[in-house]
């Protein structure tokens, strides 16, 4: 199991023949390779983790003034505007948006769970549908990229 003892023993947990929180690259950082696959649809996992009552890294909201602090698994998802996973905060379950092949990476789209990230980052996604900018779905973008032009820069370096 990637979870500590202290979580319990379910079996929905991710274990570590199944997935483990690997270095991807300079640009994002650390992220989570499945090494099995998974069918759209499929429950990938279950998440656990400590909850706190205020926003950090590695934190998932889990209502306005809770997060799920999960420096084990989820955590650790990287973002795409094109996610291959949809996290469901009630119930703590990972599911399967479309065929995940072995030996990828779960992306999920930030905005999906967090009203406010603990910080805004450009985007490198390469998604069609890429919006350039990571924001929680109640924030606005940043000011320091509000400067004319700059996410049409942005999005042609992603190019």
């Amino acid at each position: 199991m990637l979870y500590p003892d202290l979580f319990g023993k379910d079996p929905l947990f991710p274990k570590n023949s199944d997935f483990a929180v690997v270095f991807k690259d300079d640009a994002v950082g650390r992220g989570v390779m499945t090494y099995r696959g998974f069918n759209k649809g499929e429950v990938v996992a279950r998440m656990a983790g400590h909850v706190v009552h205020d926003i950090r890294q590695h934190t998932l909201q889990l209502s306005p003034d809770t997060h799920l602090y999960d420096p084990y698994f989820s955590g650790f998802f990287l973002h795409s505007c094109s996610p291959n996973i949809s996290l469901n905060m009630v119930d703590l379950i990972v599911v399967a948006l479309r065929d995940i092949p072995a030996n990828h990476y779960l992306y999920m789209d930030y905005a999906e769970t967090e009203d406010v990230l603990f910080k805004q980052f450009p985007c490198s996604c390469g998604a069609d549908c890429c919006r350039g900018w990571i924001t929680g779905r109640k924030e606005m973008i940043s000011g320091e990229i509000l400067q004319p032009g700059y996410l049409s820069q942005l999005n042609q370096g992603l190019r």
